[in-house]
């Protein structure tokens, strides 16, 4: 009896040492979250320095540092100012916009293969500017097709809504119907690259690869927008997701409107990777590899995912942008060759580890 009273007590007054109590576990993981989304972030302007630096031009990075704070006084100014920081934000913010999407819809359908390419997304943008491409590039503006991209995306995403509907919008479904769907669009879009004139078809496959060739500031300013509306949006409801992924039965159980949450995140994620796609192309995987990589790092609760998922975005396009600048000179590859390169072995990975 002594001797269960001396554990009981051992036991209390373990739980009351600062090291033991819950209080103390979370700060420390708040902190470990902290030093880790700075870490990333530290990286991520490490390589964005990098990426000013290198390309067909080397230029020393003290050079780099006076060109931007002295761009009329320096001779590589227009170099850095306008080539160089423009690809390298967009990169930036397509990763960024790509990864986060591809988090709420693996969230949302609770399915670890989900992405906007798999889904029909990507597809959707891609069809929509091939068809401007073969059919109005001649009398439209070229400065038209994001709009175009952004529009094929939103209307495969509803097509993939109304076809997997049926009493309500089942994850599986949605997953089922998108494949199918993206395997179709992808079918015509070959279609209209074999049937169009070169030119057409030479920046078709250009754009559905996935390039940020010539990216300008105007490109940069569009797209930002998009993020900062979106992602916001996105953690407003990380607690709608966190409960979504539970089940519906369960999300239900805890009050959240399941039908309404799955639309609007839906919506904010075919937002953010409809406009990331139609200044950058097709690039595949981003959307797949990010998600990953973060929950690894921090869990699937969205609202440590988003900003970690981000990130991991933003560094696998910048690196995949930087890889095709630099390493084929006097060639400039499209980025999406190489992030295909480490998405596509992901993606059969995540197929063999999901078998059952």
């Amino acid at each position: 009896m002594n001797s269960l009273s001396g554990a009981n007590a051992e036991s209390a007054t373990r739980e009351q040492t600062p090291g033991h109590t819950p209080g103390h576990t979370q700060d420390r993981a708040n902190r470990r979250y902290r030093r880790l989304v700075a870490l990333l972030a530290l990286a991520l302007v490490a390589s964005a320095g990098l990426s000013l630096s290198l390309g067909s031009f080397p230029t020393p990075p003290i050079e780099v540092l006076k060109a931007l704070a002295a761009p009329q006084a320096s001779d590589i100014g227009f170099i850095v100012w306008e080539l160089r920081l423009p690809r390298i934000l967009l990169a930036v913010l397509v990763g960024a916009a790509l990864a986060v999407a591809g988090a709420v819809l693996q969230g949302i359908v609770r399915n670890p293969l989900a992405s906007p390419d798999v889904i029909g997304i990507t597809s959707g943008a891609a069809l929509a500017a091939v068809v401007f491409l073969a059919g109005f590039a001649s009398q439209l503006s070229i400065h038209l097709l994001p709009l175009a991209a952004l529009g094929g995306a939103i209307i495969a995403t509803v097509l993939v809504v109304a076809l997997a509907w049926r009493k309500g919008l089942n994850p599986s479904r949605v997953v089922l119907v998108g494949i199918g769907l993206s395997a179709a669009m992808g079918a015509a879009t070959t279609l209209l690259i074999v049937i169009s004139d070169d030119a057409s078809a030479l920046h078709a496959y250009v754009w559905l690869t996935g390039s940020l060739y010539a990216a300008q500031w105007r490109h940069v300013l569009s797209l930002l927008p998009w993020l900062l509306v979106a992602i916001p949006l996105c953690l407003s409801l990380a607690r709608h997701m966190d409960a979504l992924a539970l089940g519906d039965a369960v999300a239900v159980g805890l009050g959240v409107d399941v039908l309404r949450s799955r639309l609007i995140l839906l919506a904010l994620s075919v937002a953010l990777a409809g406009a990331a796609v139609a200044f950058a192309g097709g690039l595949s995987f981003v959307g797949l590899v990010a998600p990953h990589l973060a929950a690894r790092l921090v869990g699937r609760s969205l609202a440590r995912l988003v900003p970690v998922a981000a990130l991991c975005g933003a560094l696998i396009v910048l690196y995949a942008d930087l890889i095709g600048r630099v390493a084929f000179l006097p060639k400039d590859l499209p980025a999406g060759v190489f992030v295909s390169a480490v998405g596509a072995p992901f993606f059969v990975y995540l197929l063999y580890r999901t078998r059952q």
